[in-house]
């Protein structure tokens, strides 16, 4: 990858036009051409991290800095539009891609989710895409309330997680409580491969991720098992 002089692309809707001077090219730096960005030469990107030259201007590297920051902070909404295009317009084709490329298709269908929760008018630049997934099981006013309040308190996805567990909690108990109170467990589950596709299946027919679908199960069966034996006392 070779750094190049500003040009305009097209990208979504409110972000910046990262890749604007990194040229996406092949990941072999030795397959890359020079390029007369500045005086000090190229700058290329080969898989396992960049090449400088002996000189590069400091205008030049903070640039690419913002460029690289900008490419991570949208990777995965870019990843998630790809993934989501393709199921609309290849149906039946398109996992073949996805294999491909190498891409972990779990992973992409984590992001496709969010992604569909919320249109392109409704991410927030300012936000990175784990902030919209900590809120995107909930209803669209509750998302960005969340959201806005994040953004304008400068909430880490932490903090975010931790003020909607307290609110949640808060509602379950009657009572308000200590977001430091609130603790969250993880539970590992071995399914098979068969087993793990048809839960996909039937999360995505719910319109949500296969952890919210999951937990939503957990929490049925509690209400069923647990709540008649403690009335019962």
């Amino acid at each position: 990858m070779r750094v190049l002089e500003p040009e305009v692309r097209t990208v979504r809707a409110g972000a910046k036009p990262a890749g604007a001077w990194l040229d996406m090219g092949r990941n072999d730096a030795r397959d890359l051409r020079p390029s007369p960005f500045n005086s000090g030469g190229p700058v290329t990107l080969a898989k396992t991290g960049l090449i400088f030259p002996r000189l590069l201007p400091l205008k030049a590297w903070e640039r690419l800095g913002e460029e690289l920051a900008a490419i991570s902070s949208s990777s995965a909404w870019w990843l998630a539009d790809w993934l989501i295009y393709g199921e609309t317009a290849y149906s039946g084709r398109y996992r073949q891609v996805v294999e491909k490329t190498g891409l972990s298709y779990q992973t992409l269908r984590n992001y496709a989710w969010v992604a569909r929760r919320f249109d392109l008018d409704r991410r927030r630049e300012a936000l990175s895409f784990a902030h919209h997934a900590e809120v995107a099981a909930l209803e669209s006013v509750e998302q960005d309330y969340w959201l806005r309040k994040a953004e304008e308190q400068g909430w880490s996805r932490n903090h975010l997680r931790k003020q909607i567990q307290a609110s949640l909690a808060e509602r379950a108990g009657g009572r308000p409580a200590a977001t430091s109170s609130v603790m969250v467990r993880s539970v590992k589950l071995t399914l098979s491969s068969q087993q793990l596709e048809r839960c996909e299946e039937l999360a995505t027919e719910r319109g949500c991720s296969l952890n919210a679908w999951i937990t939503q199960l957990l929490e049925s069966a509690l209400n069923t098992y647990v709540q008649p034996v403690t009335a019962g006392r």
